[in-house]
């Protein structure tokens, strides 16, 4: 699956000169926590969130407790430019941290797990063209075991790798995915455990398909460790 697929397209933004009061009315209109900075053509600058706007609930020389206290306290410069912003350039986080719309949504799960960030800008030709969010990577996970074995037949078995449909069995329950059958190359059946893994709504992963010709050389572990 691919984050195309999951986006959320029609996407609210704002532009640069934006004051924060607008910011975020638009954010509680919308019930969104956080939006894209747009400028005139459309290009992605930073994206603005209700914890940025959370900077202006206090002064900048302010003592503080809580969990902002490392920030402001510490007198970052990024955290005292928040806390004086005004506009939603001021108080964006930049460059925003943006995915392409052809990547794999397990790409985005991993993006926003290890960015530690809760939304991505979908970008196109450095244009915005749609935003996945947390939310958007759960409602996927959700998805029935009939959806689950489709796309593994279809983007993985076939398209991915090539293989013949009837070499491989795919049973899923409740997300729990279990593959028998046999194939003629053991890379084949190591890179169908990966690609399977990355499906979203999958629990867990049972590889017990077999292999005719052990290939595991050099470069069939080059391919599985690019993978």
């Amino acid at each position: 699956m691919k984050v195309k697929e999951i986006m959320t397209t029609g996407v609210r933004t704002v532009t640069p000169d934006t004051t924060l009061k607008d910011v975020a009315a638009v954010l509680v209109e919308n019930r969104i926590s956080g939006m894209p900075v747009c400028d005139a053509d459309g290009r992605v600058l930073g994206v603005v969130s209700e914890a940025d706007i959370l900077f202006k609930e206090y002064e900048p020389g302010q003592r503080l407790g809580g969990p902002l206290a490392w920030l402001i306290d510490g007198r970052s410069d990024a955290a005292v430019l928040k806390a004086a912003a005004t506009t939603a350039a001021e108080a964006m986080t930049a460059p925003a941290i943006t995915i392409n719309p052809e990547r794999l949504v397990a790409e985005a799960a991993r993006e926003l797990i290890e960015r530690n960030v809760n939304r991505l800008p979908v970008v196109r030709h450095e244009t915005l063209v749609g935003i996945v969010t947390r939310a958007d990577l759960v409602r996927a996970f959700t998805r029935s075991d009939e959806e689950i074995a489709r796309e593994i037949r279809e983007d993985v078995v076939l398209r991915s790798l090539w293989l013949e449909p009837e070499s491989v069995t795919i049973t899923v329950e409740r997300g729990a995915v279990m593959l028998t059958g046999d194939v003629e190359r053991r890379t084949d059946t190591r890179l169908l455990g990966r690609l399977v893994a990355r499906v979203p709504g999958i629990v867990s992963v049972q590889n017990d398909v077999t292999w005719r010709t052990d290939d595991t050389g050099r470069r069939g572990r080059a391919l599985a460790r690019n993978l």
